[in-house]
Formats: structure tokens, C-alpha cells, sequence
């Protein structure tokens, strides 16, 4: 423990147990180095297969450690001697025993976190380093949003009409489908979005067909989009139950059984389609992982709010407050993403006002209102 100290040894994390290799078995073939924000920075280890790695941090200077089990280095590697914020370089050597050894070296003390990725098609395995500073002065960061549209000088919007296809969604006791409803609404708002400078909205799905939930969230990233929206109109087994509520994602779990319940039925509509989505997916483990690390949290329940404001000037609410559930939907990493239930097809007298076009313009309207407010807080 002495030695640990004088060293300057501060986190040690091992992940599972360092077996025994006669031979190595993977190789590193590159190192790619991003940053997204001022207090992250993220190094992504490309190998030829899986593979167990240690990973700790060193001080005076400040450094990561990275020991990748079984790895040994290509020759025809170029180690990138890209800088950022938080990285100021990295060296590598083999320390015997098939294990390569890579020294993250950084700008100060910063905290690291790593997991890693299988093959996805265009990548092969993958171990990823996120490095997320501790010590930064209170200087005003840029949010995602504010970056993207100053690059592209507008906003765009990802519109997420939910279900389709062979998964209806909810059903009213009038025949009202949930599929047919968000879309509706989606293509309205998408309407006013483009009628207004400085706005421009995407649509995951403009027809009636199913779409994975992983492949919505892909799509709008693709596009470059500031603000996520799924829409949706959802059901109860009792009638009486009414109102719009707006959902951000939760972390730690829904913030109410009911919010539970709902969260638990729509991530189960990609069942529908053959594939089953759950917490251990590669993209949605990563995904999660810069959530906790970042203010997207905290940038989506405040879009909720200025949403949830405006959705109450023309309907009634369920709940008055942004709910938190774990909508496998809205787990993008650099956007704020909120999911509306615009009402209850299971209440006789919102599923009569969902089919009314006017209710859904004026729900469009409302939702894009509660946007542009949020937006225009957030620039600089």
C-alpha cells in the first residue's frame, strides 16, 4: 500500500479476473482519439478480438494505465499524437507476459471509465477509454446542441412518431391506433418545424412501418440532431385515467410504478419485430455510460418542462412535473431526448380528441412552442 501511495496510485479497476494466455490473441491495429466536449475525451483501442483489460490512474504527472491482456502491438500501428482538453499523449510497451501496456498521458487529473464493444460491421472489437475531467474551472461549456447548430446554423429536430407497422401500439375502444395518431401528429409538427427559419425536422419513420428502436435513435444522430422527440399516445386499464405526460430517461430506474409500467411496454414493442433489446447491447451499454456522465440528463428534464408547459395550454396533463423512466428510446448520448404521451386512447374522450386533426395541430404547435423556448434559453 506504501508503494501504491508514493506513486500517486488513485483508482485501480479491474475488470474480471486476468486469466493466463500461452500465446497472445489479439492484436492492436489503431487507436482512434474524439472529443465531444471540454471535460471529455474519448480513446477507443481497435483489436482483432476480445480481450481483459486493467485500467488505473497515476499522479505527479497525472496519467491512465491501460493493460490489455493478451494484446500485442501491430508494427504497422500509428498511435495518433492528437491533443485535446484532457490528453496530452500516449506511449505503449510490452511488459511481458503477452500484455501490452498503453500510458494515457494527461492535461491534469481527469476520471477514466472503459468498456468494451464486439464487432457491429464496420468495426471489430473494440475497447473504449472515456476520460471525463474532475477539475475544470467554471468556464460556461457549449452544450451538444449549441455546437451543432452553430456548424450547420439551424436546428434540427428528430421527430419519433412511436410503433408502426405490425406493432399498433395502443388501441382505443373507437379503433383509434397509437401508430396512426403519432404519426399524425409528427408530420403536422414536421410541417411547422420547416415553415420556420432556423428549423428543419427529420422523421424516423414517414410511413406506416416498424422501426427498431436502436435503428431510430441511429437515425436521428445521423442526421445531426439537436432535440429528439418521441411521440406516442398511450393506454391504462382504467378509462377515467387522463392527461399528456412528458418522460425523460432515468438511470436509476422509473420515478413511479406507473412510469415503470409504461417504460416496460414500449421497450418491449422491438419484440415485435424478432429482436429483443436489453441493458447489456453494446450501443446502448455505451450509451448509457456517457449519460451518467454528462448533463444530457439535465438538458432533456429541462426541454420536458418547457414542453410539459405549453402541452398544458391546450390539454389537459396526467402529471404537471417531468417523469423519469428507462425508454430504451431515449438513450442518445449527446442530445436531449424526452418521450410525450400526448393523452389516453383508453379515456373515451381523448381518444375523440386525438383523432381531430385540429387537437393535433394544436398538440404539434404546442410541443414545437415548448422547443423553440428551450432553444432559445440555451444559446449564447
Amino acid at each position: 500500500m506504501k508503494r501504491a501511495s508514493r506513486y500517486g496510485l488513485s483508482v485501480a479497476l479491474l475488470l474480471g479476473t486476468r486469466p493466463s494466455f500461452a500465446k497472445p490473441v489479439s492484436t492492436l491495429t489503431g487507436i482512434r482519439i474524439s472529443q465531444s466536449a471540454q471535460e471529455h475525451t474519448r480513446v477507443v483501442f481497435d483489436l482483432t478480438a476480445d480481450i481483459k483489460h486493467r485500467l488505473f490512474t497515476l499522479a505527479d504527472p497525472h496519467r491512465v494505465v491501460v493493460d490489455l491482456e493478451g494484446a500485442r502491438k501491430s508494427e504497422a500501428i500509428a498511435v495518433s499524437r492528437r491533443k485535446t482538453s484532457l490528453l496530452s499523449g500516449l506511449r505503449s510497451a510490452s511488459k511481458g507476459n503477452d500484455r501490452l501496456r498503453v500510458v494515457i498521458d494527461l492535461q491534469g487529473k481527469a476520471r477514466p471509465r472503459s468498456f468494451t464493444l464486439k464487432p457491429d460491421g464496420k468495426f471489430g472489437h473494440r475497447l473504449v477509454v472515456d476520460l471525463h475531467a474532475t477539475n475544470l474551472s467554471p468556464t460556461p461549456i457549449k452544450t451538444s446542441q449549441q455546437q451543432r447548430s452553430q456548424r450547420k446554423n439551424y436546428f434540427v429536430i428528430a421527430l419519433d412518431p412511436g410503433h408502426g407497422g405490425r406493432d399498433p401500439g395502443a388501441i382505443g375502444k373507437g379503433g383509434t391506433r397509437e401508430k396512426d395518431v403519432a404519426l399524425s401528429v409528427a408530420r403536422k409538427m414536421k410541417t411547422l418545424i420547416n415553415r420556420t427559419p432556423g428549423y428543419r425536422a427529420v422523421l424516423t419513420r414517414d410511413s406506416d412501418r416498424l422501426v427498431k428502436l436502436r435503428n431510430r435513435v441511429k437515425k436521428a444522430r445521423e442526421a445531426e440532431a439537436d432535440i429528439f422527440v418521441s411521440l406516442h399516445a398511450d393506454s391504462f386499464h382504467k378509462s377515467y385515467v387522463k392527461g399528456a405526460s412528458v418522460y425523460a430517461l432515468s438511470l436509476s430506474g422509473a420515478s413511479s410504478e406507473a412510469a415503470r409500467w409504461i417504460a416496460k411496454k414500449e421497450n418491449a414493442s422491438d419484440l415485435i419485430g424478432g429482436i429483443s433489446l436489453d441493458d447489456k447491447d453494446d450501443m446502448i451499454a455505451s450509451v448509457l455510460l456517457d449519460l451518467s456522465q454528462t448533463a444530457t440528463i439535465q438538458d432533456s428534464l429541462e426541454l420536458g418542462s418547457d414542453v410539459l408547459s405549453q402541452i398544458g395550454k391546450v390539454s389537459r396533463l396526467n402529471n404537471r412535473k417531468v417523469q423519469q423512466a428507462g425508454f430504451a428510446v431515449l438513450k442518445a448520448p449527446d442530445m436531449p431526448s424526452i418521450l410525450i404521451e400526448t393523452a389516453f386512447l383508453s379515456n373515451p374522450t381523448e381518444e375523440k380528441k386525438l383523432r381531430n386533426p385540429k387537437h393535433q395541430h394544436k398538440l404539434a404547435s404546442a410541443v414545437f412552442s415548448g422547443i423553440r423556448e428551450h432553444l432559445k434559453n440555451r444559446q449564447v
